[in-house]
This record gives C-alpha cells, structure tokens and sequence, in this order.
C-alpha cells in the first residue's frame, strides 16, 4: 500500500528527545522548544515566534488577540479546513466566506471589499497547498480599511511570496506541525506575530493568563493571573522531535519539491491532453511542496478515480467540504455574492500521495494508475 501520508522520520530526532526525558525539562519552554522558535524568527524573519500545542490553537490565540467579540465577523475562505472558522466561532464571531481563485484554490483578493461591513474585525487568508494568496492587493485593502490580517499558513512553512516568508506578511501567522505537514511535531503548531504590541500579551495568553515568562526572565519577583489565557504550550519532547528537521529543513524541502517536479512533468500529457488540470503556481510564489493535486472533470470521475486508486493499493484523497455547506458552518456563517468555484472545485480536486523519502518507483506506481485509469 502506498499511503496518501507518512510522517518524516529523521534519526536524530530519537536522540534529541531521549536528551529532553533525560534534562527533565519536557514541558513547554524547554530547550528545543526556544530552538525551534529562534530558528524560525531567524530564517523567517518574524518579530516573534511562540511553540503551540497546534494550529488551531495559535488561531485562537489571534482570535484573542485581536479581542475577537460575538457579532464580530471575520472575513476568510469556505474552502478550507474547520479550525480556520472555529477560532473565531468559539468567540461568537460570524463566519464571512468569499468565493476562490480556481487558479489556486486561494481566497479571491478582489472580492474581499465586498464582504467588508462596519463589523469587520479581522480577514484570515488560507495559503492552500503553500502557495501563497495575492498578499500585495490583499494588505493593501486591510491597511485601507484599518483591517489586520491573519495569515493561515498551516501548510505553508518555507513557502515565499515575492521573498517574504508566509506568516510573516500579516499583522499575525498560524503554522502547523501536524503529522500530515511537511516538517511534525506530531501535534504542534505556532504563532508567529508581526507587530510587536501583540507580543507581552501573546506571550501571557500562552501561560493559561500568567505573566510568567517575564518572571522567568527575572523581569518580576513573582508571577500571577494578569489576563485570560490557556495552556498553549508544547511539550519539549514534541519540539525536539521537529528540531531534528528543522536543522535539515533545506534537504527536505528540495527533496519534497523533487516528487512534485516529478509528478507535474509525468503528468503533463495528461493535462495537456486536457483530462485533467494541475497546479498553477503565480509568478511571485516560491512553494513548498506541500501537496500535488489534479482537478478532474467531474466529482463522478473524482470518485472513479479514488476508487480506482484505493483497488490498486494507493491511498488519493479529496478535502475540504466547503464550510458554508457544513452542518454548523450552514446555521452560523454567511456566503457573500456567489460561490462559483468553491464547490464545484473542491468536487473535483483528488491529493495525490506526497511525503518526504517517497521511492521513485512509489511515484511511478501513482502515475502509471492514473494513466490508466484515463486508458492513456
């Protein structure tokens, strides 16, 4: 069986982890935790990076920072995962889906105004397979409007869009670490915060409200309850495990970006032949690899298709259903204008197997079945 994911294995990991059990320091903040942030503010450039126990979590805490209120309402994408939503939901606030681009299954920069209302507190961006949205046309109208950005780059770590790091654009940006991500910690995530006055409060929020990381900083004689806030933190054995990748992040990325490369030259007959479509990639963006897709031509075909795949041993799978046609999300949100492209899109996009280490023959295996599937 060729699985749709397998979560990176480097060796050096066991040892770093065995080195935090042996410290005794495995909570959050240990040593491999700092590391880890201090590499990423580092090579990304960011003013401050905070470990996370996931995504989803440091989409909350920009929800909190941001100080979102019931009956605010938070411009974003339908087409994407439910954590985007939820971080703001969980605060009361409205759900206000765009349509998207079918280039890159991004949030449509052009019709963002549109949805801008006098409650407007925040437009989250979605970097969908770690190519980024058009962040120029998008800050732009945010700074226009005195609007902050939020920057969902799950699955965009060591994506650029014209030379800047994603996370790094926005007033905040949430990345992940999950098993299914280029770089895991297993469940992880983190905060990377762009202006500076969210940083003391960021950093409050994460100790459950405490002003404890200024007590260990010998900035205070004692620390207590100053805000609300969580348990955001990481254990230490999570961010050793992804420290191990992180000092070969370059070697993973190229070797990621080879079985991309791959795929989108085997399956260029295909397209061509207009069977199917394939990523676009803008100009301005260097990405990450972080999945292949094909777009079939209807969701029969997509479901023909996965089948096909699954009987023959290979694991292709589909996401997202939109939000705004979910259960919760259908009672809770609202859809500006028309949904052209994020239903009928997302219907016929199948995610091909990508990991780190995959074998050529693997790949070959995954273009060979979908060639004949096609019967080409």
């Amino acid at each position: 069986m060729i699985p749709f994911n397998r979560a990176i294995y480097i060796p050096e990991a066991i040892e770093y982890v065995e080195e935090a059990i042996r410290d005794g320091r495995i909570a959050g903040d240990g040593k491999y935790t700092k590391s880890c942030s201090e590499w990423m503010q580092k090579r990304f450039g960011a003013k401050k990076v905070l470990m996370t126990t996931s995504c989803t979590t440091a989409l909350e805490m920009s929800a909190l920072l941001l100080d979102i209120q019931a009956g605010d309402e938070v411009i974003m994408p339908s087409y994407t995962f439910v954590s985007t939503a939820n971080a703001y939901a969980l605060r009361g606030a409205i759900p206000v889906f765009v349509d998207i681009r079918p280039d890159t299954m991004n949030i449509d920069e052009s019709l963002i105004e549109s949805a801008i209302t006098d409650k407007t507190k925040a437009i989250v961006v979605v970097h969908y397979a770690g190519v980024s949205c058009e962040m120029d046309t998008i800050m732009e109208i945010a700074n226009r409007n005195n609007i902050p950005v939020i920057e969902d780059a799950a699955q965009g770590v060591m994506s650029t869009y014209k030379g800047r790091y994603l996370g790094t654009i926005g007033t905040l940006g949430c990345y992940s670490f999950h098993e299914t991500k280029n770089y895991t910690m297993g469940e992880g995530g983190a905060l990377v915060i762009n202006d500076a006055r969210y940083i003391e409060r960021a950093e409050i929020l994460r100790e459950k409200g405490t002003n404890r990381a200024k007590f260990f900083r010998g900035q205070i004689d004692k620390y207590s309850w100053v805000d609300v806030g969580s348990s955001f933190l990481p254990s230490d054995i999570n961010a050793a495990y992804l420290w191990g990748q992180l000092e070969c992040a370059d070697e993973i990325n190229k070797n990621r970006l080879a079985t991309w490369n791959f795929y989108d030259e085997a399956l260029a007959d295909l397209r061509d032949a207009g069977y199917i479509e394939t990523p676009r990639i803008p100009s301005d963006c260097n990405h990450n690899a972080h999945m292949y897709y094909i777009k079939t031509d209807t969701l029969e075909t997509r479901t023909r298709l996965i089948q096909y795949m699954k009987d023959n041993s290979v694991s292709a799978v589909f996401h997202y259903v939109p939000l705004h046609s979910s259960i919760k999300g259908s009672t809770i949100s609202r859809f500006v204008l028309e949904d052209v492209y994020t239903t009928k899109e997302s219907e016929r996009l199948v995610r091909l197997p990508l990991y780190y280490g995959m074998m050529d023959d693997e790949k070959e295996r995954v273009v060979n079945l979908i060639k004949e599937f096609y019967g080409y």
